[in-house]
């Protein structure tokens, strides 16, 4: 490995360190001011109770105990609304083989959705949302302003797929809201209706609908699930949807254009809403509620969205929910770019994990239940199909490993820094006469980063290696812990990963002997570099992966046991050292060999020059 490796290893090491720092720092900060905005809220709202109280005579204990007694009751014109606000509500049930939902007929809305094919961390249940965690509220003006969430529906028809309410009205019209569950779906379709509804103005052109939903934590690691949990939004015609509060910062949006559908993303599972018709406008926000939320939820998902409306008799809009895990093949079925939520990285990485990585992991889990196993042939296949560039990294490091007398002799001859242009240069030819690339370490090394990188987007966003048991990891999504300190340590966390540390112990010796292959002498610069790579970038990444997944420590521990061997086998077997030293010895006294590149480059100036000879001669006869 040259210097031009050294610093891309350093510099990606660096970037990623304290990108992971302030990722982590800055959630806290967007947490802290949350926290302060609820609590101004909670005190304003306070102090307005207490000031009603004194304005009523009522005393401030009376009014803590039962802040509705103080308010007045509202009258409706309508009296079948005043009926509909007093009576009693029920829940109803629907459910499939992979999904149970319980519905509310006060306001006609969901309250809870549980998974049944999947567990949270520690083996119960789990749910997209509890009760009480999720509200669904339609405003509408109907002669007077109404909110949906205030009133109790009828339950209008019931079987085992569908269920149907609705809130009639005393002029005969009702307001209706229709569910339907398939089998072996997570997709929930509904319908919101307007029927016979005249006393809606044919002036109002558009119903708000605020769909409100509290996402519980599922999984092992508060800083990993907050991490890979956001908010997408999809406009028609888009490639791919847009982010919000992405990396575990709360964030708010206003849309002011036709929006398809939006997604409540937690790191496995989502909670998508599609508008077949369109969303006209709305606002979206997402707030994360921190690591210690006494309830132990996740975030609050806010999306107060307008549906525009042709103004008559009857209104039908259409309403989809997706409510289950973050699957790539099952999103991509659906045929709405669901998928596109699944963070595979850029177009590169996307392409590569989307048409190489994800195949052969299907392909391989059709046939083996192991996932540390599928990591590793994986991991061989990878480092296979890679061979090809790593192998001439290799080659060119061992070449020059050859070279170290010569060097050494270099080093000698020029040892004053006046003359590091002509040490550079003779280097230069030294090199030339070994056939040894300088760019010959670097380049191979670049192109396989994108493969590097895609596998860093892949482990934490499969949910396939969810809850997935390995040697002593319990879930190779999340990270493995030998060690609980039971108390926080700055940048490490309050645990030990020991897939991390076997990984940061392998990185070490693999950086002694790819380094082991450079002379650094008493180049200051050198040996800091040698520092760095050997001791630096294991340490760092330490840090880094002893958050992550254990299935991504795990294969970078793989991998770099690979290169090791690869290493190994091409010293041993591929590159002679006494080859490398007869052919700078035979080529002393001789012109410098010159590169495929030079030698095409002086053909085509000589090509030229003939041409210009004979345009001359033929100028000169005439």
């Amino acid at each position: 490995m040259d210097k031009n490796s050294i610093i891309g290893f350093v510099l990606m090491g660096l970037l990623l360190f304290g990108f992971t720092f302030y990722q982590a720092d800055r959630s806290k900060k967007q947490y802290a001011i949350y926290q302060a905005q609820q609590d101004s809220l909670a005190l304003v709202e306070a102090q307005r109770q207490a000031e009603l109280a004194l304005l009523e005579g009522v005393s401030e204990e009376q009014t803590s105990e039962s802040a509705s007694a103080a308010k007045p009751a509202r009258v409706y014109k309508d009296a079948a609304l005043d009926d509909a606000r007093n009576a009693e509500a029920q829940t109803v049930y629907l459910e499939n083989d992979v999904l149970a939902l319980a519905f509310s007929t006060k306001g006609a809305q969901p309250v809870s959705a549980r998974l049944k094919d999947y567990t949270n961390y520690g083996g119960s249940e789990l749910y997209l949302f509890k009760e009480g965690g999720n509200s669904y509220n339609v405003h509408v003006y109907a002669g007077e302003y109404i909110s949906t969430g205030d009133f109790v529906f009828q339950l209008a028809e019931k079987t085992d797929s569908s269920v149907v309410m609705r809130l009639p009205f005393a002029s005969g019209g009702y307001i209706e809201q229709s569910y339907r569950l398939q089998p072996g779906s997570y997709e929930l379709k509904s319908e919101l209706s307007f029927i016979g509804m005249n006393c809606i103005p044919r002036n109002v052109g558009s119903v708000d609908i605020d769909f409100n939903t509290v996402i519980p934590r599922m999984e092992k690691g508060y800083k990993n699930e907050s991490q890979y949990s956001k908010l997408d939004f999809y406009y028609t015609g888009d490639k791919k949807p847009e982010e919000l509060a992405k990396g575990g910062r709360s964030g708010s949006k206003k849309i002011s254009s036709n929006l398809e559908w939006f997604a409540f993303q937690q790191q496995f599972f989502s909670m998508i809403v599609r508008a077949p018709g369109q969303f006209a406008s709305g606002n979206l926000s997402l707030n994360f509620l921190g690591e210690n939320d006494p309830d132990h939820n996740l975030m609050r998902c806010d999306a107060s969205m307008r549906v525009d409306i042709n103004p008559g008799r009857d209104v039908t809009i259409p309403i989809e929910y997706y409510l289950g895990p973050n699957d790539f093949r099952t999103l991509k079925h659906l045929d709405h770019k669901y998928e596109k939520i699944i963070p595979l990285g850029g177009w590169l990485v996307g392409w590569f994990t989307r048409y190489f990585i994800i195949p052969m992991f299907d392909f391989l889990h059709r046939y083996i239940a192991n996932f540390g196993l599928i990591i590793l042939i994986m991991t061989l296949v990878i480092k296979t199909v890679v061979l090809p560039f790593t192998y001439k990294s290799y080659a060119s490091s061992a070449k020059m490993n050859a070279l170290k007398p010569y060097m050494e002799e270099l080093n000698k001859k020029y040892p004053n820094p006046d003359d590091a242009m002509k040490k550079q240069q003779a280097t230069m030819d030294l090199y030339k006469r070994a056939g040894v690339s300088p760019m010959g370490g670097c380049l191979p090394t670049l192109l396989t980063f994108p493969i590097l990188w895609a596998m860093f987007r892949f482990f934490p966003a499969s949910i396939q290696l969810r809850q997935q048991r390995f040697l002593w990891a319990e879930d190779l999504s999340a990270y493995d812990s030998i060690v609980d300190f039971g108390f926080n340590v700055p940048l490490l966390g309050d645990h030990l990963s020991l897939f991390a540390l076997l990984m940061a112990v392998v990185m070490w010796g693999y950086s002694k002997i790819t380094m082991s292959q450079q002379t650094v002498a008493d180049d200051p610069t050198a040996k800091s570099m040698q520092f760095m790579s050997v001791w630096m970038m294991p340490i760092m990444m330490f840090f880094i992966c002893n958050n992550l997944s254990s299935g991504l420590s795990y294969y970078y521990l793989v991998s770099q046991i690979i290169s090791i061997i690869q290493i190994f086998v091409i010293r041993k077997w591929c590159i002679k050292p006494q080859a490398v030293i007869a052919k700078v010895e035979a080529s002393k006294g001789k012109p410098l060999p010159k590169s495929k590149w030079q030698q095409r480059l002086e053909e085509a100036q000589k090509l030229q020059e003939q041409q210009l000879r004979a345009q001359q001669k033929k100028g000169g006869r005439r």
